[in-house]
């Protein structure tokens, strides 16, 4: 076993309570009783309400290219995300999958707007 592995095994043990935890081990904090978000691209017209209005400590809304994504695994459900969205595109994701290894380029570096 690696020391990084190591080192993540250890944090999923105790939970990923805090966002650079959550980072590390791409794994959501299974106390959470919100489901996590996601945007219908589709619909959505790029305006960025939504990552201005994030919580700091969740931190889980990115400009992914021409698309603005949530990770899931960052992603509290908190909703105050869904008020500020003019054209109503975030829903629930009650059947999330974890996050596709290139949107983790994101949180934690560099121009991550959350750090």
């Amino acid at each position: 076993m690696t020391e990084r592995s190591s080192s993540r095994s250890n944090l999923t043990a105790v939970a990923a309570k805090t966002r650079d935890e959550r980072i590390e081990t791409h794994e959501r904090n299974p106390k959470w009783q919100n489901v996590p978000l996601r945007i219908e691209m589709s619909e959505c017209i790029n305006c960025d309400a939504c990552l201005r209005h994030c919580p700091e400590q969740f931190g889980a809304i990115f400009n992914h290219g021409i698309d603005v994504i949530i990770v899931p695994e960052l992603c509290s459900g908190c909703l105050k995300c869904v008020p500020v969205c003019p054209v109503d595109c975030i829903y629930p994701d009650p059947e999330w999958s974890p996050a596709p290894d290139d949107w983790w380029k994101h949180p934690g570096n560099p121009g991550d707007p959350y750090a």
